[in-house]
């Protein structure tokens, strides 16, 4: 039986009930207030709660967070003290009255067991990135909203910001011409990554940390460490995040997706430093190969991720004059024309800058990345990171993390059927074994 006590007849069951219950919380957000519950309030889920919360449309009905301290679940109390309070987001859902749309802001490996019962009880999905942990995790999530009929959003924001707009705008408008290849990085630090392997022994759980089991939930048991995994550095860890590719990749490669309208890679091959079965890696290099687009010069786009500490793409690759500085994190489109180079949260930059010198750059403005998503489960207007293009996203984004793990092999991928057709191991990564008594529903 799955945690919440929805089985797959009744998660299919559902439909019917969840479109109505959609098309009620529409309409009573356009009498009232969208009711919001927020599962995970400390870190990136507290801007979520609060980005939401900006809305004068939104009432916040519910937080739920297992951590008691101010970074979490004291200072979301504090600053909503008329919302009920659960450590158990079961609980939560086993009240479904009490509000109308969800954010869930847990680590990557709950995104999926979270997100899915609260489809199909007919509520308003917003979910951190990546998307999901697994790649069939994606797929459901993408089918159960299309089951479902509620509205959705992924929590990479700066789509909406004015940067990645414009830059999208550039790249659609053919001001470098067709696209030839895109490199994309991340050269940062990963501060997360403290020990090289599952240290020994075990902690005492903190009072505040109000069940270990819980935070754990459908991964696998391990004692509790001090500093190891809670509260920031499960990002280091394969059974609780997806690495430094699963952090930024989608942030950084939607531009790529919207920009060229790219969907499914056809193949995929990676590389990276040594993994054991515990951590992530140091650095990754990740070549993709996807189907052309009307916007791309060959029947074939290559995209190549690069990411660690330093880790940028080769300078005799991209083709850049001497004195152009790369940043710390984002994307270079070589063109027929020339290039944009966008930096991760920065305005884009044509190039080279001689060949562009008369081109006037308008700025897209930028959009409310949650309020639009409280305003669209309101019936106003409609998202645009919603899970029919994040999901597929986040499904590129996760097989860059398959293909880390069967270094050296050009995985071949097929899309339609979920499969990788060339390597057993690597489609067999592309699910996962969830704990007993946590499995989740299937939408099928």
């Amino acid at each position: 039986m799955p945690a919440t006590g929805l089985t797959r007849r009744r998660f299919l069951g559902a439909g019917a009930a969840a479109l109505s219950a959609a098309a009620w919380s529409r309409a009573s957000g356009a009498n009232g207030k969208l009711r919001l519950a927020s599962v995970g309030v400390g870190g990136k889920g507290w801007s979520d709660l609060t980005g939401v919360a900006a809305s004068p449309h939104v009432a916040v009905a519910a937080l739920c967070d297992l951590d008691g301290r101010d970074p979490h679940m004291g200072r979301a109390a504090t600053k909503f003290p008329a919302a009920k309070r659960f450590t158990d987001w079961r609980k939560l859902l086993d009240q479904p009255k009490e509000f109308d749309a969800v954010t869930v802001s847990t680590p990557d490996h709950m995104h999926a067991p979270v997100a899915l019962p609260a489809m199909a009880l007919g509520k308003h999905v917003f979910c951190q990135k990546p998307l999901t942990h697994t790649v069939h995790e994606a797929r459901q999530l993408r089918l159960a909203a299309k089951t479902s009929g509620v509205v959705t959003q992924m929590g990479n924001q700066i789509q909406s910001h004015e940067a990645y707009r414009t830059a999208t705008k550039l790249v659609r408008g053919g001001v470098i011409g067709k696209v030839r290849e895109v490199h994309s990085w991340q050269a940062g630090g990963m501060r997360w990554l403290t020990v090289d392997d599952r240290p020994a022994g075990a902690d005492p759980v903190p009072d505040t940390l109000r069940g270990w089991d819980e935070w754990l939930g459908v991964a696998p048991a391990r004692p509790f460490k001090e500093k190891i995994y809670h509260d920031w550095n499960w990002r280091a860890w394969q059974d609780f995040s997806n690495g430094q590719l699963g952090d930024f990749g989608c942030h950084i490669l939607d531009p790529v997706f919207t920009a060229l309208g790219l969907a499914a890679p056809l193949t995929v091959r990676g590389e990276s430093s040594p993994l054991n079965r515990e951590v992530w890696y140091k650095w990754s290099v990740v070549s993709y190969e996807f189907p052309g687009t009307p916007l791309t010069a060959g029947k074939t786009l290559p995209l190549t991720w690069y990411d660690g500490d330093g880790k940028l793409p080769p300078r005799d690759r991209l083709g850049l004059a001497e004195g152009v500085k790369l940043p710390g994190a984002g994307s270079l489109f070589v063109g027929e024309k020339g290039s944009l180079l966008l930096p991760h949260v920065g305005m884009p930059r044509l190039l080279p800058d001689e060949a562009f010198k008369e081109v006037k750059v308008e700025k897209v403005p930028s959009v409310d990345h949650y309020v639009s998503w409280a305003d669209a489960c309101r019936g106003e207007g409609k998202t645009t990171s919603h899970f029919d293009y994040a999901g597929p996203l986040t499904e590129a984004v996760l097989l860059g993390t398959v293909a880390i793990r069967v270094p050296g092999e050009t995985l071949k991928w097929d899309a339609a059927a979920l499969k990788v057709t060339n390597s057993a191991k690597a489609d067999g990564l592309l699910r996962k074994p969830y704990r007993k008594g946590w499995e989740p529903a299937w939408v099928g």
